[in-house]
């Protein structure tokens, strides 16, 4: 037994250590005589390369979920996406985070809703968690903090920014004035590559961030980008205008634009007319305040203000005194007779008698009688603010392009509009853009044939749109797997299979009563080495071949020879082992 099984060792041992030639010719013919090992083999290559190309065509579109992530939350995004079991994947440089393109947008809601990525920044919820008995400064260093996280986080959110930090200077109060410390703030934003931030962006930033905190005036707070550029610029009075006055001005251009075009198109075609508009604009801010005095009005129409009235009146006759009744009430007596002064020659007073005159008649009679009314001053006080952006000029030139019409051959040329036509045209644009005179409005109408050296482009056919290339695409992709799957048949299992499995064709052999497969070569007996009789007799029910095979024997004897020229010590083991198992 133990020499048995020493040769079984060694033939193993010899078996391991055969030269490749050996084992491939052993293992063709172990394939050679069970024709189902190389059907399955076949088949499950084939199934192999569909299955491959199936993963290949079906395989996620896969997009970028965040970029530029620190570790911490790099980290921490990825242990939830493995909880999750979502595959993703790392651009090059590993500088993005890639999932399959159906679930980009569910997944940034989901990780939002647990708060990740948290970005570095620190927001409020920092005061959530603060030690009892903390102190003054420390909350207030705390609130700080979470006031610069907060505004941070509200920065990134914007489109350009990469990230940004926030630093903030919060205002001291005194109670002297000139002690107390405006709030400053300075923001520091890194953008993204290839993208570019402009100024009303970085006015919005200011505002935001000078809203948000207390005492801080919009022209305390500095941004600055990531190569050290300064984007907020110091106050622009009298510097020109800012970059929200100009997009006014462009806004207030457009519209008027859109109007003369709007107005025009149903008349002369969407592609006939072309109009621009410059419109001056005044920014400046004007404050008026004016009292005016009007002139007096007539008594019956004037408002009295105050009235004083006084009567004295003396004269020769007492007036009505004593208690009231009936002697009281008497009428006075009868006036005496008038005086008849002396007269001279020519029937004159003479200067003597005529001031004697006067002084008995004023002592006779003395009235004196004043009147003092007071009226309403007529005053008007206004204040004017005037309006800031107010258009003070606008000027508009249109060009019109000629009219196409029919000739008597039945050809389309361009024609100019008429003089008629042009002046009805320049009527249009005056009301469409409320044209005044006094404000100094220009107008100018021109007829001109447009340049057409490029046609227009035609619409896009259906096969030329970008949902058919898509949908071209996909199809594509399962056409090339669906030929792989029939070219693997063709070429790899469907010959394995047919020449393993086709039924052979049986012949009898003349005189000997044996059924033998036609096409197949009789197998000598072992040791015989020439044919027999019966070989020579089954000759002429073979199919003829191009090369006659050789024997079995034949093959066996080669690859003896072969290894005994190759390793003959392992022949002298087994002709050893040979003669003990005789023994």
């Amino acid at each position: 037994m133990s020499n048995g099984a020493t040769t079984q060792g060694r033939q193993d041992t010899t078996a391991s250590h055969a030269p490749p030639a050996a084992m491939l010719a052993r293992l063709q013919q172990q394939l050679s005589g069970n024709p189902l090992i190389a059907i399955l083999i076949g088949g499950a290559a084939v199934i192999a390369i569909v299955v491959a190309l199936l993963m290949w065509a079906r395989a996620p579109e896969y997009r970028v979920l965040y970029s530029n992530l620190s570790e911490a939350d790099g980290g921490r995004i990825i242990n939830e996406l493995d909880s999750r079991g979502i595959p993703y994947r790392f651009s090059e440089g590993g500088s993005a985070l890639l999932v399959p393109g159906e679930s980009v947008h569910s997944l940034r809601l989901q990780l939002a809703e647990q708060g990740l990525p948290h970005g570095g920044n620190v927001g409020f919820e920092l005061m959530d968690n603060q030690a009892f008995g903390v102190s003054e400064f420390a909350e207030h260093v705390n609130y700080q903090r979470g006031l610069e996280g907060e505004l941070s986080r509200s920065i990134e959110s914007l489109g350009p920014v990469a990230r940004a930090r926030v630093h903030l200077a919060m205002a001291r109060a005194s109670v002297f004035v000139r002690d107390r410390e405006p709030a400053k703030a300075s923001v520091i934003v890194t953008l993204e590559s290839g993208r570019t931030i402009g100024d009303s962006q970085v006015s919005a930033i200011i505002h935001m961030v000078s809203s948000s905190v207390p005492d801080l005036a919009s022209e305390n707070v500095t941004v600055v980008d990531q190569n050290g550029r300064l984007l907020s610029q110091p106050n622009t009075q009298g510097r020109g205008l800012d970059a929200t006055q100009l997009d006014y001005v462009a806004e207030v251009e457009r519209s008027f634009r859109q109007r003369i075009e709007n107005i025009l198109a149903p008349i002369l075609g969407q592609q006939n007319v072309r109009a621009q508009v410059t419109a001056q604009v005044d920014f400046s801010r004007r404050e008026e305040t004016s009292e005016r005095y009007g002139p007096n009005q007539p008594p019956n129409e004037a408002a009295v203000r105050s009235r004083q009235s006084s009567l004295s009146y003396n004269g020769g006759d007492d007036l009505a005194l004593g208690i009231p009744g009936a002697l009281s009430n008497t009428p006075p007596g009868t006036a005496p007779s008038p005086i008849e002064l002396p007269e001279d020659e020519n029937g004159e007073l003479t200067d003597e008698e005529t001031e004697e005159a006067q002084q008995n008649l004023q002592a006779l009679n003395n009235l004196r009688q004043d009147d003092v009314v007071n009226y309403e001053v007529d005053r008007s006080v206004s204040h004017v603010q005037h309006r800031q952006g107010q258009v003070t000029r606008l000027t508009a030139a249109v060009v019109v392009d000629y009219r196409e019409e029919r000739d008597e051959e039945g050809e389309w040329q361009r024609v100019p509009l008429s003089d008629v036509e042009v002046a009805q045209i320049e009527r249009l644009v005056r009301q469409a853009i409320g044209f005044s005179q006094a404000r100094g409005d220009e107008i100018e109408v021109v007829n001109s044939p447009f340049s057409r050296a490029l046609e227009d482009e035609e619409a896009l056919e259906w096969w030329q749109s970008p949902a058919v290339h898509e949908l071209a695409l996909t199809l594509g992709r399962y056409l090339l797997v669906a030929l792989g799957a029939l070219l693997g048949y063709l070429l790899i299992l469907r010959p394995l299979i047919k020449r393993y499995t086709e039924q052979p064709v049986l012949a009898t052999a003349p005189g000997t009563g044996l059924q033998v497969r036609v096409g197949d070569e009789p197998e000598a007996a072992e040791g015989d080495l020439e044919s027999t009789e019966a070989d020579e007799e089954l000759r002429p029910y073979q199919k003829p071949k191009r090369k006659r095979r050789s024997s079995a024997y034949e093959d066996h004897l080669a690859e003896l020879r072969e290894l005994a020229q190759e390793d003959p010590r392992m022949i002298a083991m087994i002709v050893r082992s040979w003669m003990n198992k005789h023994e």
